[in-house]
């Protein structure tokens, strides 16, 4: 694996000068099945998470390291959306039930949507894999080749099927990564596959 690395989503990423965030995401370009950027959440949680090329990506030791400040870090591309909806009412209030006094709040929403970029997917926590005969587990990662950013496995988080070994699925195995990840292997293909070794 000395030419591949290893994204995890839950792991940490350090900027030059200080702790700058947990991967919460990974985005990928589904036609070249390559991974352009890590949405990171920074450790300051009221701040939004950013999309970090994976050009200012370097991964040492099985950690992941950003060739950016944390101040530079924060000037990234955000990679949520906050959408604040301020005039939210029922469906079976009428006109005089709008009417609302000045100086009182008005219900708000806030929604927070996903930035991808366009023509890409994202894998996310919770991301299920599918294999032929149904669901196998959650995604836990992907590990890419260094040179040109491909993903070559996917990485099945740990499960009881498997006496809690960490599998790593090679990328040929799968046929869709946009809803989630399938696969054209059955379970017990999967099952089959030899443990991760670190």
């Amino acid at each position: 694996m000395a030419d591949e690395t290893e994204f995890t989503i839950g792991a940490q990423a350090h900027c030059s000068d200080g702790p700058g965030g947990k991967v919460i995401r990974i985005v990928i370009d589904p036609a070249t099945r390559t991974v352009t950027h890590l949405a990171i959440e920074p450790r300051d949680h009221w701040a939004p998470a950013r999309l970090v090329p994976l050009n200012l990506v370097d991964t040492t030791d099985g950690e992941i390291r950003l060739r950016c400040t944390l101040a530079e870090f924060g000037h990234l591309d955000t990679a949520e959306e906050i959408q604040m909806v301020d005039d939210i009412a029922p469906a079976d209030m009428g006109p005089a039930d709008l009417a609302t006094p000045l100086g009182v709040a008005q219900p708000m929403e806030v929604t927070v949507e996903d930035v991808v970029p366009l023509g890409e997917t994202e894998l996310r926590h919770g991301e299920y894999v599918h294999a032929v005969d149904g669901e196998i587990g959650e995604v836990q990662g992907v590990i890419v080749d260094r040179g040109d950013h491909r993903v070559t496995h996917v990485l099945l988080k740990e499960g009881h099927l498997w006496g809690r070994k960490e599998v790593a699925i090679p990328v040929s195995a799968v046929t869709d990564v946009t809803d989630g990840i399938v696969l054209n292997l059955t379970k017990k293909q999967v099952e089959d596959l030899p443990p991760l070794s670190h």
